[in-house]
């Protein structure tokens, strides 16, 4: 490192530039966990509501809760107090064990429950109908139920508001075990919880996790319960530990191994302090852009933008390789440039087309990438240079490099081997026995599998819907959504009459139409009608008449009620429900110009071809979604349109190699290696049984990026000897470099570190190997 005055200006200026990026950086950006910005922009109906299903429904911010380890009745205990100290928590929207509780009515809907029961669509609310019930009533004052009865006799004596609860109970409800949720055998209790915070927000169900995991401690310490929970948010959280736990480790020691590497390779702390500023100038640059164009960036994107634009640590390392006493670090710059801005300009064009792909994602990978390596390749180029010594090691003198060289040089180069690796890597495609692509998103989950078996058999006791099938009913407004699904329901039930499934949902079990509520509306007496058939409804009773004022006020006051709403209903603690099975979709800002989706969920579905043929029975505003369906078909769709975007990128590559070197010889001895290696690694993840997702092919593009690099470089070594050896040290030092990165992502335990690791690591051999063999022309043969 110089110590020049005007060496010592420019690295300070540049370190001021690196505090002012840091400083926007850290006003601006805003780092997103929603894993929808990794997926395209649906195109149907039906993919928009599987992303919004999949990132912000209600269904995926439940979570499901078992207690375990005591008595039932013990159980039962804990699962009430569980409820009360969950009820007021600002984490949890919602906490429930199957308990009826009358209190969970606010007293402004009280008075529907005229409009909600269907009592008056049987019979007329007259003096014979109060007179059975009031006398089923003093048979139940005198069973164990009384004591809960009594105080809410005067004002429903015909346990209307019961009989609603009862209606929004689910349909597959659970086994019970003194009034609260239990498994099919009793040993464990249940409970179901559903937490404010998306499923995707991490930070925020992190608090719901804590919270539940400092009820466990209190259950097992005080009541020696075991509490166990599983769900979407409590997997968020785990995975965002365990990606943070791992890239800290591994991060860790690639940066140990960096450092270690480095000093041996320059044995000089101010080459490594110096090799450290582009990257650096590189990282942060990138944070810029994305921030400035983006302002939310996904974590993905940042892990991976850091790992792509690894890459950059190779161009100080070209520099500090071909310097030596008879040129400057400046002119060695001038001439390395071509070659360099070559590489930076085709690694850039490769990720530039993410930005066609569709993907906000990708988008954001590309724009953090093409700006690190722009920045990296610039300052290598024009800033580095002038903070170098030019006093340093000359590795063009390294004995050793001359003799390696030589010996490399004097490989075999058997035309038909490159033949038989194009034959085998097709041979592997074709015969793998896994399809080629991974289009089940499920698979990507790092999560042990026995939690997700856990995860099944709670909601499988809990009868939660069947999360694969819905019935989608899109209607112009809310009313309709509610009279098309009341449609609905004979041909449903008939459904599960005949074992297709064993149960169903939907929100019109919660809010009747406007139509049916007027007709229920309609059928309620008039004051002097009621209070005369109560008078003769409680004759032979033990009830007087007058105490059931509160009863006949409240048949009054439903007369003249305005018709219940699912925006009334929503905004009670009743509404949950309404909310997973009910969505209006606002266009633009007013609300009242959307049009409404409506769900039908299934519990124990057993024959899929009668839903098919139920839905297409019901009409052209009736879908079955697919969910697993529709993901895979929405994650095809995403990986077709890559695979174009990727055939551009090779077109414009290939136009920008040619314009390069302008002989179509040089032009094949650089592109061949690349593309063989490309060839080399599908086949051999293939062979591996590995079907490839969307990270292979980011990792497939990091691989086609460094194998240019390393063949431009060989190609670019003239026949001076000592070149030849400040490349090769060069090329040794980049490629062991990167293979020590992404040899330690291979051993992730996360699928998507674990793909991107083990991708590169294969296309960091082959590139170096290829690019040795088929950039350099054959050793001349002695004697000719």
């Amino acid at each position: 490192m110089k110590f020049t005055r005007s060496a010592v200006l420019l690295l300070l200026l540049w370190l001021a530039l690196l505090a002012g990026l840091t400083w926007f950086v850290e006003r601006q950006l805003q780092v997103s966990t929603d894993l929808r910005l990794f997926l395209p922009s649906p195109t149907t109906p039906e993919q928009q509501l599987l992303l919004e299903e999949i990132g912000e429904g209600p269904a995926s911010r439940v979570m499901v809760i078992s207690l375990e380890g005591a008595e039932p009745e013990q159980l039962a205990d804990a699962s009430r107090t569980l409820v009360e100290n969950l009820q007021s928590s600002p984490n949890f929207r919602l906490i429930t064990n199957g308990d009826i509780s009358i209190d969970s009515v606010p007293d402004e809907l009280l008075a529907y429950r005229y409009l909600l029961s269907t009592t008056l669509d049987e019979r007329p609310l007259d003096r014979k109908y109060l007179h059975a019930e009031l006398q089923e009533r003093a048979r139940d004052l005198a069973s164990p139920a009384g004591a809960f009865l009594e105080p809410w006799l005067p004002r429903d004596p015909t346990l209307e508001l019961l009989k609603v609860l009862q209606r929004w109970q689910p349909m597959q409800e659970p086994n019970r075990l003194y009034d609260v949720w239990f498994d099919g055998e009793g040993q464990r209790a249940l409970l179901l919880a559903q937490t404010r915070a998306a499923a995707f927000d991490p930070d925020q169900q992190r608090l719901a996790v804590e919270q539940l995991n400092t009820e466990a401690e209190r259950l097992q310490r005080d009541d020696g319960v075991t509490l166990k929970f599983s769900g979407a948010g409590k997997f968020s959280v785990m995975m965002e530990e365990q990606t943070r736990t791992e890239a800290t480790a591994l991060g860790t020691a690639a940066t140990v191994g960096m450092i270690i590497l480095l000093l041996v390779a320059y044995r000089s702390v101010g080459t490594v302090v110096l090799s450290a500023l582009p990257l650096a100038s590189a990282g942060l640059a990138g944070l810029a852009a994305v921030s400035a164009l983006f302002g939310t960036v996904h974590g993905i994107t940042l892990a991976f933008g850091f790992t792509l634009i690894g890459v950059a640590q190779d161009y100080p390392m070209h520099l500090m390789s071909h310097r030596h006493p008879g040129r400057s670090p400046v002119e060695s710059a001038r001439q390395l440039w071509p070659t360099l801005a070559t590489g930076v300009a085709s690694t850039s064009i490769a990720y530039v087309t993410f930005l066609i792909s569709g993907v906000i994602g990708l988008a954001q990978l590309a724009c953090f990438t093409v700006a690190g390596l722009a920045v990296a390749g610039l300052t290598t180029r024009y800033a580095l240079p002038v903070l170098m010594d030019p006093a340093g090691r000359d590795f063009g003198e390294s004995e050793w490099l001359g003799n390696l060289w030589r010996r490399m040089e004097s490989l075999p180069r058997p035309r038909w081997a490159g033949a038989a690796a194009i034959i085998l890597s097709l041979a592997a495609m074709v015969f793998a026995p896994q399809p080629m692509w991974e289009s089940d998103l499920s698979k990507l989950t790092p999560l042990p599998k026995e939690l997700l078996i856990q995860d099944q058999e709670l909601r499988t006791e809990l009868g939660t819907p069947d999360v694969r099938y819905l019935l989608v009913v899109s209607a112009a407004d809310t009313e309709y959504a509610l009279q098309k699904l009341e449609q609905l329901d004979e041909p449903l039930q008939k459904l599960v009459d005949d074992g297709a499934i064993s149960g169903y949902d939907h929100a019109a079990r919660f809010v009747p139409t406007a139509e049916k509520q007027r007709m229920r509306q309609t059928r309620l007496p008039e004051p002097a009608t009621l209070r005369a058939d109560v008078d003769a409804a409680v004759k032979d009773t033990p009830f007087r008449p007058d105490v059931f004022e509160p009863f006949m006020a409240d048949v009054e006051k439903a007369r003249h009620l305005r018709l219940l709403t699912v925006d009334q209903l929503r905004d009670s603690p009743l509404g949950v429900s309404v909310e997973m099975l009910l969505t209006q979709h606002a266009e633009g800002k007013d609300k009242s110009a959307g049009r409404t989706t409506a769900l039908v969920t299934f519990s124990g579905v057993q024959d899929v071809a009668a839903l098919e043929r139920f839905a297409a029975d019901a009409g052209p505003d009736v879908t079955l979604l697919d969910t697993k369906d529709a993901s895979e078909t929405l994650v095809t769709n995403q990986r077709i349109k890559i695979l174009w975007s990727l055939a551009l990128a090779a077109v414009l590559l290939a136009g920008v190699v040619t314009f390069s070197l302008r002989r179509a010889s040089r032009v094949y001895r650089v592109l061949a290696p690349m593309a063989l290696t490309t060839l080399l690694i599908i086949g051999i993840l293939q062979a591996a049984g590995v079907s490839m997702t969307l990270f292979h092919l980011i990792a497939l593009i990091l691989a086609a990026g460094l194998g240019l690099d390393y063949a431009l470089f060989f190609e670019h070594a003239a026949d001076d000897p000592m070149e030849q050896r400040r490349t090769l040290h060069a090329l040794l030092v980049c490629s062991i470099s990167t293979l020590m990165v992404f040899a330690l992502l291979a051993f992730s335990t996360l699928p998507v570190l674990r793909a991107l690791g083990l991708t590169v690591s294969i296309g960091v051999v082959a590139n170096f190997v290829l690019a040795l063999l088929l950039t350099r022309p054959a050793a001349p043969t002695h004697g000719t």
